[in-house]
């Protein structure tokens, strides 16, 4: 008991703690017959979900494909002591905290107030005389939701255009 109490005032270290949870992970996930990218692929993707289900409030943005494959690469040509430390490494590495930017944060705390005051002045035109119909609560939070989604959207595209 006092093991434990101790560990409630202190934690454990968290590079120790880390690789208790994904070696853990490696043996539940990565055991399986994996022989091809894409079940390698796979697996993490599963790992990702897993971390994301289980820890509410955070969320890990998996990695690229591309540093999938050149890990995936590594660990096909590894024996099998050293595959367990090159996973362990590629999620110490590649494990990051989803973060909101501030154009999102923004939106989300600007688009409600704008959506109930673009709806009292729709409600005036007779031209949007249905929008009366739509109560408030369906009608906030799907403006909000329309909204993240377009700015999500638009960032990717200007993502893309940047990288080209």
């Amino acid at each position: 008991m006092g093991m434990f109490m101790s560990l409630m005032g202190k934690g454990l270290p968290s590079t120790q703690m880390l690789s208790i949870v994904v070696g853990t992970l490696y043996d539940k996930f990565i055991v399986k017959e994996i022989n091809t990218f894409d079940e390698f692929h796979l697996a993490i993707l599963d790992i990702y979900n897993t971390i994301n289900a289980a820890l509410p409030g955070k969320h890990y943005d998996a990695p690229p494909p591309e540093k999938v494959k050149a890990c995936f690469d590594q660990w096909k040509q590894a024996k099998e002591p050293e595959r367990k430390n090159l996973f362990i490494d590629f999620m110490k590495n590649q494990v990051n905290l989803n973060k909101l930017d501030g154009s999102t944060l923004l939106t989300g705390l600007v688009t409600p107030p704008a959506a109930m005051a673009a709806k009292r002045a729709g409600e005036s035109l007779p031209q949007l005389s249905l929008i009366k119909s739509i109560p408030d609560v369906i009608f906030v939070p799907s403006a909000t939701v329309l909204a993240l989604i377009s700015v999500k959207l638009s960032r990717r595209v200007f993502r893309r255009k940047t990288a080209s």
